[in-house]
């Protein structure tokens, strides 16, 4: 049965999705601003959030009236039961709620985030990641842990590795041979901090330190390595070509055809209209077909590039809902162990002693690279990163290793990390090493 059909027939029956979300920030405050319209067949039920006021605020603005606060389970239960959304500041409260079906995780935090997941999980419901954060840290690991329990883990549609994935899944049903994937990304500028963003920040209505990670080339590299996880294509270097593109479709002559023919790859087109979105790159040898590519306009071959002109998370975001309990589909999610990381790199010359700040920090910005070397050289993850005290200097532009700290974090996500190099001992990412040559591409936002 379709997605659509079957959210009608819910709908229909007075049985909707209902959903619990936790975080409420931007992101979040999208999310149920589009649930609120309502979408047929779902219902935003509960938010979780550190502050109350700013989950009261996001049901507000979607049009729920007078949600209401609790602190059980149990509390929960009996407010959605008759029909009055709720507010908590404990994210448990939802995970351990009976009447939560999924849960959409959207806080963009790791360490917290890895907890909540892991109970929703204990508690038999499907989670949906708007975290690229966790997912490209830990996403092998978690998904690992929610066949074990039955469910479904899955990051969104909206967000680029949902759009791509969508996209290379539905050229795959049509025999197509997809060779690559990505993003179509404005700019990238690695050095990037949050003084640089807070302006803009401040005008949209969003985390400073979450703008910083877009400009700098972070969320760009945690976006790639969630594709590259769930598709099995490599990075052709550290930090990923990147070629400007004046239209997108110029991606497939940009890009080596060696590496996408030998590993796949995942990779992003700078400045190319129309702008956003993703793409995939299919490949076609045989002449008839590539006659009849031609005839339809899409060039010469034998590469040939498909694109999605958007990505709307807070939009999209239902279909990956829908699909995870109507059809138990993930829309992305990894296929095995981690091919590809991302590593931190340091934004200017860093000194011992110094404690690193983080994603989208004034330290370090994120470069994706294929797992096998980011392993072999012990480069620290930038979801790891946050806290740790550096043990000698880094020079800008190097990658900080495990080497050069004192020690990543006891933690849930760091023990997770842990297991999850345990059980891939033997990472299946591109054996050879990855130069890091920064190519910046600085323009206005």
């Amino acid at each position: 049965m379709s997605v659509d059909t079957a959210l009608q027939k819910l709908e229909a029956a007075g049985k909707p999705i209902r959903v619990g979300m936790v975080g409420a920030g931007a992101t979040g405050r999208a999310i149920a601003l589009q649930l609120g319209t309502p979408v047929p067949g779902m219902r935003l039920v509960a938010i979780a959030n550190r502050t109350p006021e700013n989950a009261e605020r996001a049901f507000r603005e979607g049009g729920f009236a007078n949600p209401m606060r609790v602190r059980s389970s149990r509390e929960a239960e009996d407010c959605i039961a008759s029909g009055v959304p709720v507010v908590t500041t404990d994210p448990f409260v939802m995970t351990s709620c009976d009447a939560v079906d999924i849960l959409v995780e959207a806080t963009g935090t790791v360490e917290a985030a890895a907890g909540v997941v892991l109970d929703a999980f204990d508690h038999a419901k499907h989670v949906v990641l708007v975290n690229a954060e966790l997912d490209s840290l830990i996403g092998p690991i978690l998904k690992a842990k929610a066949d074990q329990a039955g469910v479904i883990l899955t990051h969104t549609d909206g967000d680029e590795p949902g759009v791509a994935m969508t996209l290379l899944r539905y050229l795959r049903t049509l025999g197509l041979r997809v060779v690559a994937a990505g993003n179509i990304k404005g700019m990238v500028d690695y050095y990037r901090n949050p003084d640089t963003q807070r302006a803009f920040a401040e005008k949209n209505d969003q985390d400073v330190r979450k703008v910083t990670s877009f400009a700098d080339s972070t969320k760009l590299s945690m976006e790639a390595t969630v594709l590259a996880n769930a598709t099995g294509f490599h990075v052709g270097r550290r930090g990923m070509f990147g070629p400007p593109c004046g239209y997108v479709r110029e991606v497939a002559d940009r890009l080596p055809a060696k590496e996408m023919l030998e590993t796949g790859l995942v990779d992003f087109a700078l400045g190319a209209a129309p702008h956003t979105g993703a793409f995939a790159v299919i490949h076609e040898e045989l002449p008839l077909k590539k006659a009849q590519l031609a005839y339809y306009k899409l060039g010469d071959g034998p590469f040939y590039v498909f694109y999605t002109p958007f990505h709307l998370p807070h939009l999209q975001i239902a279909s990956t809902i829908g699909r995870a309990v109507t059809d138990r589909d993930a829309t992305v999610a990894p296929i095995g162990g981690p091919v590809c990381e991302v590593v931190a790199v340091a934004k200017r010359n860093l000194k011992a002693g110094e404690r690193l700040d983080g994603i989208g920090g004034f330290c370090t910005y994120g470069l994706i690279d294929n797992a096998a070397t980011a392993r072999r050289m012990k480069a620290l993850p930038i979801g790891l990163s946050e806290g740790c005290v550096l043990t000698r200097d880094i020079a800008k532009d190097d990658v900080v290793c495990l080497d050069h700290i004192a020690g990543i974090s006891e933690g849930i996500a760091g023990k997770l990390w842990q297991e999850q190099n345990e059980r891939w001992p033997a990472a299946t990412g591109a054996a050879q090493d990855s130069s890091l040559q920064p190519q910046l591409a600085a323009q206005a936002q």
